[in-house]
């Protein structure tokens, strides 16, 4: 399936990589980037949450970070999207997520822990000083 900004399409098996680790730390957000190439392979890549307060913020880990963005130009892959989970609010941006986004030409991927028994995902791209929701599809 083609992905246009209204629509993001990913694989199940990374969807479920992503969703292990959100449940693996519950009482953190949990942050990641996820690489794409142009023959749409992607790969998650886990870094860990430095914040002071990760309850309810998430600061990337720079080492991790950069070492994620070594191993995606080593695959030919762009950054893809910004991966981060909310274990205790609804899987919508904050404004401070908003605001501290500095990539506006990824997606955004939030993931909530807030209902119990079940994982909330959505998909966002940024619009100017908000986030509009686009499709998620799992393939």
């Amino acid at each position: 399936m083609p992905m246009t900004k209204q629509t993001l399409s990913l694989p199940r098996p990374m969807v479920n990589k992503i969703l292990a680790h959100a449940q693996q730390n519950p009482e953190i957000e949990v942050c990641g980037l996820i690489g794409n190439d142009t023959a749409n392979s992607k790969d998650y890549y886990s870094i860990d949450n430095i914040s002071k307060n990760p309850s309810c913020r998430f600061l990337m880990d720079a080492p991790q970070q950069i070492k994620a963005m070594k191993n995606m130009r080593e695959k030919q892959q762009e950054l893809f999207a910004i991966v981060h989970s909310h274990p205790n609010a609804s899987a919508v941006p904050s404004q401070r997520d908003i605001e501290k986004n500095g990539y506006k030409d990824v997606y955004y991927i939030i993931i909530s822990l807030n209902t119990k028994g079940v994982l909330e995902m959505r998909a966002y791209v940024q619009d100017k000083e908000s986030m509009q929701e686009i499709d998620l599809i799992l393939e």
